[in-house]
């Protein structure tokens, strides 16, 4: 869809202690053969700071870049891939709450690595919309550190690393440093078999249920196999990219960065960047790569870093380019207008 009226006013970003590759495989917790293999360098460990709590720091950070105040904004969306809170909590009243945001409009959106650019879609509705509203937050936090779990090893087929952060985005409907020009997005659900397995659809014991990766080995064992479900999957996506680069009259060679989320170097080049006749240089890997996976919040995270370093500028077209399991994905393409004031 073309996007009209949509700006982005500012980023804020909470990064907790960052970990090197290096570190972990001179502890024996990483094989030194991954690494090289999927070209990432280190990832974030937030120890015992609350996901919501970085979701919080982030959106000051933002509020404190902005001429806008808190009392301008007029909706809230989170979104979030691993555990909030207590089961029954809502994450984003506790956001509301701890940055003094009124009684507005709130939503909690569960669109797994897709989910801030998922949370972009549902503001554009409404700031476009029949809500009209003028400014909307856009949070996320995620802390991948608890029992058994391994920020390392946990990643599907190793091709990303967890990582813990926030991020946050306001939006305006009047002004900002960057124009939101199109959005597309869609659900492949023929594949999305593929991360939920074959078991029942009622909860049982969790001990006993299939990880995430070992369903997805299952369905390419007994119903499609990974070169086919990559295929499909590669189609798709590209099918979504191009829709949000048509809408924005552009061609891929417009684009000046092709964001996406921190994986496997290979997985981007292959999968995106070849398809569009680009080469990695113009991708974010060289910065995401240091980032690691940080939910639906990797696409801002790079974003930010690419405006505040002056990587992008002036004039410069990026298409934010996001997917989750379901299998569902989402491409936007922004312009820079005007460096902001905190970029360096």
């Amino acid at each position: 869809m073309k996007v009209d009226d949509v700006y982005i006013d500012s980023l804020g970003v909470f990064l907790p202690e960052w970990l090197s590759v290096e570190q972990a495989v001179a502890d024996g917790i990483l094989d030194p053969e991954i690494p090289k293999t999927n070209g990432l360098t280190g990832t974030y460990a937030a120890g015992d700071i609350p996901a919501m709590d970085m979701a919080v720091s982030a959106a000051r950070a933002a509020l404190e870049r902005s001429k806008l105040d808190v009392d301008a904004v007029d909706g809230l969306i989170h979104s979030a891939v691993n555990y909030q809170g207590p089961e029954g909590c809502y994450p984003p009243g506790y956001i509301m709450r701890e940055l003094g945001v009124g009684k507005v409009p709130a939503q909690y959106l569960r669109q797994g690595c897709n989910g801030m650019l998922g949370a972009l879609e549902v503001a554009i509705g409404q700031m476009t919309g029949a809500a009209e509203a003028e400014a909307v937050l856009l949070t996320s936090g995620e802390n991948f550190t608890k029992p058994g779990a391994d920020r390392w090893n946990d990643g599907f087929g190793q091709s990303h690393f967890f990582s813990d952060g926030g991020m946050a985005v306001l939006l305006s409907a009047d002004e900002g440093f960057a124009q939101v020009h199109s959005l597309s997005s869609g659900v492949l659900s023929p594949l999305e078999k593929w991360h939920r397995g074959n078991g029942p659809l009622v909860e049982g014991n969790p001990d006993e249920t299939p990880s995430m990766p070992e369903r997805a080995q299952q369905f390419n064992d007994t119903e499609m196999p990974l070169s086919e479900a990559l295929e499909k999957i590669t189609l798709f996506n590209l099918d979504v990219i191009h829709q949000s680069l048509v809408d924005a009259d552009l061609n891929a060679s417009d684009l000046a960065k092709v964001v996406m989320i921190n994986m496997d170097g290979r997985m981007l080049e292959y999968g995106t960047m070849m398809p569009l006749g680009l080469p990695m240089e113009r991708s974010s890997f060289d910065f995401g790569r240091s980032v690691g996976h940080v939910g639906g919040a990797d696409v801002f995270i790079s974003l930010e870093h690419l405006v505040r370093t002056g990587e992008v500028g002036a004039g410069d077209n990026v298409l934010l380019f996001s997917q989750a399991p379901g299998w569902l994905c989402t491409a936007s393409v922004v312009t820079v207008l005007n460096p902001p004031s905190w970029a360096e």
